[in-house]
């Protein structure tokens, strides 16, 4: 008998109404990190896989928020520019903005979604709030959450601007993770390959400090790790540079493979 791969998973937003928000996929890059020297904080590459590894939710239109400190729902002026009712609103006090998403998400069984802040990004006066969501059959829908912390501070999201990334989980995974400590020593390959590794870390901190050195060249030891190889030159058995996301299609019949 023929065997058949396994379907792949499914990430579907149930569109409520018409609404202006958007879901994309999140981009490698940055605004802060355009900004840094000769784009350095690219030569990171754990963080530009950080920056993609999701999908972003954006609600379409501005919103200015400024909270006075208080407790109650009415010490967060919430306030939209083109003068009509804002995107978002104070349902909770204690100066957390809060947007109601025009969606139903729901996921593959077994799978759920984390609700997190856009990785590596910030706004100066307010703190992404997260929750994981058994999407795969909750039918109620979630509000999107930032905590302002600067009282008198006016915090504006404009309307391309990120308010959550959407992260799919495999239920139990993390729990399945029998997690230890040992001693660098116990793993002889590993102690190896660090030693040959701080060697060279040692050395690229020299180089760098060079005056003589030009800014923006990268050192070996920068360059094993986008390479995907150890310091002897062993090349990783899976090593990737970006990631490739699919974009949301959009199904104006219905929801294809839904759970």
């Amino acid at each position: 008998m023929k065997r058949h791969p396994p379907a792949a998973p499914t990430l579907s937003a149930l569109r409520l109404f018409p609404s202006t928000f958007s879901i994309r996929t999140a981009a490698r890059r940055r605004a802060w990190m355009d900004a840094t020297g000769r784009h350095f904080a690219y030569r990171c590459l754990p963080m530009v896989m950080a920056n993609q590894a999701g999908w972003m939710l954006a609600s379409g239109r501005s919103v200015v928020a400024e909270w006075n400190g208080g407790a109650g729902r009415d010490d967060l002026r919430v306030e939209s520019e083109d003068g009509t009712a804002a995107p978002a609103s104070s349902q909770f006090g204690h100066g957390i903005l809060t947007w109601d998403i025009p969606f139903l998400f729901r996921t593959s069984p077994g799978y759920n979604l984390l609700v997190r802040g856009p990785a590596n990004w910030w706004k100066d006066g307010a703190v992404a709030l997260e929750g994981l969501v058994e999407t795969d059959w909750a039918v109620a829908t979630f509000t999107v959450n930032w905590k302002l912390t600067r009282p008198g501070l006016a915090v504006r999201f404009d309307p391309d601007d990120p308010i959550c990334m959407l992260v799919p989980q495999r239920r139990g995974e993390l729990e399945s993770f029998h997690p230890v400590v040992a001693p660098l020593e116990s793993a002889p390959e590993a102690l190896q390959q660090y030693h040959a590794w701080e060697q060279a870390r040692n050395g690229a901190i020299e180089a760098i400090l060079d005056p003589a050195r030009p800014a923006n060249q990268p050192t070996q030891w920068e360059l094993d790790y986008l390479r995907g190889t150890s310091p002897g030159g062993a090349a990783a058995r899976e090593h990737q540079l970006r990631l490739e996301l699919r974009d949301f299609d959009d199904c104006a019949d219905g929801e294809p493979g839904a759970p």
